[in-house]
């Protein structure tokens, strides 16, 4: 394995969240709080239980499906799954037998592979049953659609799309699943957090009075992919390294940033109306991928309060993960590091321990367990469920700033909404097809240079 992508694999590992699953099998995932509500027939059938197909089996799909058997709500079975690759679905099947024991009911006639894998697996679903969409962002429009004509309830996974046009389509199956009564969970699960929505309330309240700036951070040392050799399928390699390229999963700083981007836009209850930037690549980098390793993003919302989004993904530097909220009255914490829950007011504008003037209770449930919680409520009791437009609409504003850094001029929100662009039109591939996205000679991929760029 090259240096390259050890440190890959050493900074994935140091950075997992709850979502990494497959490295903390063994872990009791808590338990949900919420009532059992009445089952409705038409969505988990009379023997009272709602069937799941996992679609993408790393750990981030594993971890939502082990979210979806641990619920206190009703009964729940994961009955199919699918993966490109065999080996990652193995994987996952053990850890979840092992933790979940007979919840788990896949025998070997139903787990598929390979890039068709999906339609077999949606196709062991009765219509209100949930497919888990939780592969790199390039597939989840195509998913999404096969499981909204077959009347299947989802939840997919962030990032929702890698490209506006990708994101247009999710919008569009959004609005076709809420006709049809379908329920659909976006996994920005930092919304189901009990402790943001209580600060939430105090901004709506005005206890920060108006206000007028928001900062985000990520920064820490990030990630480098060594050269693309040869000698095996383009596609699958990149497809294993999918926070490097901009098509397969919007690469790293949507991959990492999206949560502190919707963070501002929540607290806000605002879309921004543009977006400009800096951004730029470590010097004498011998990164092959296609990432910038900073970013600095300056939102501008509909009043004029701006919201500062910085990501450095740099060795031996300051390390910062929180989202910041300064109001004319006070400034807050919104967020904490690996989207901890650290909520607290100040009583003026200095963020500092021994100036804390509110802070909510402690959290009781996992906001990754209560957005699974929240759905499968929805779906017993068939009530309305649908976060689509408000993730596609983070989405849309997540690629915005990237795009005014990689184009390098300010993009308006009226741009995004109007523009189709893709990065990849098709991607219904054989295990046999080429990469949308080919190497050069040295074995490294194109990095967006500002004035000669285009992503929207």
């Amino acid at each position: 394995m090259s240096r390259q992508n050890k440190q890959y694999v050493r900074t994935e590992r140091k950075r997992s969240s709850r979502r990494e699953f497959l490295a903390r099998s063994g872990q009791v995932v808590a338990g949900s709080v919420l009532a059992g509500g009445l089952l409705s027939r038409a969505y988990a059938g009379e023997d009272n239980t709602v069937r799941i197909a996992l679609v993408g089996c790393g750990g981030r799909g594993s971890g939502a499906a082990g979210n979806a058997l641990s619920s206190k709500t009703g009964p729940t079975r994961l009955i199919a799954m699918a993966d490109v690759f065999e080996g990652r679905l193995t994987q996952s099947h053990k850890a979840l037998s092992d933790q979940f024991g007979r919840q788990v009911n896949v025998p070997p006639e139903r787990r598929f592979t390979g890039f068709d894998a999906y339609r077999k697996a949606v196709d062991c679903l009765r219509p209100g049953d949930v497919m888990i969409q939780a592969t790199h962002s390039a597939f989840r429009p195509t998913h999404l659609k096969y499981a909204v004509a077959k009347g299947v309830n989802a939840f997919i996974e962030k990032s929702f799309a890698p490209d506006p046009g990708g994101t247009k389509e999710v919008l569009r199956l959004g609005e076709e699943a809420r006709k049809k009564n379908l329920k659909i969970g976006c996994g920005l699960m930092c919304r189901h957090s009990a402790s943001r929505q209580a600060m939430i309330d105090k901004i709506r309240e005005g206890a920060l009075g108006q206000i007028q700036l928001i900062r985000a951070y990520r920064m820490d040392p990030g990630a480098r992919m060594g050269p693309f050799k040869g000698g095996e399928s383009e596609l699958l390699w990149q497809i294993r390294r999918p926070y490097f390229f901009l098509w397969t999963s919007s690469a790293w700083f949507i991959e990492m940033m999206i949560h502190q981007v919707d963070e501002c836009c929540w607290i806000k209850d605002a879309w921004p109306t543009s977006a400009e930037g800096l951004g730029g690549r470590e010097p004498g980098s011998d990164d092959c991928s296609q990432n910038l390793h900073a970013y600095a993003i300056e939102y501008t919302f509909p009043d004029g309060t701006k919201a500062l989004v910085n990501s450095r993904n740099q060795s031996n530097c300051h390390d910062e993960f929180a989202t910041w909220v300064h109001g004319t009255k006070c400034a807050g914490q919104f967020s904490g590091n690996v989207h901890a829950p650290t909520v607290l007011m100040y009583n003026d504008q200095r963020c500092a321990k021994d100036n804390v003037a509110w802070q909510p209770q402690n959290e009781r449930v996992s906001p990754y367990q209560a957005e699974w919680d929240e759905l499968l409520t929805a779906i017993r009791e068939d009530r309305p469920y649908n976060e689509v437009e408000r993730a596609a609409y983070a989405n849309l504003a997540s690629i915005m700033g990237r795009a005014a850094i990689h184009m390098g001029r300010i993009i308006t929100w009226e741009e995004m909404l109007a523009s189709n662009f893709k990065f990849c039109p098709n991607v219904d591939f054989t295990m046999d097809s080429p990469s949308p996205l080919q190497a050069n000679a040295e074995g490294r991929y194109p990095v967006p240079i500002p004035g000669q760029w285009k992503e929207v």
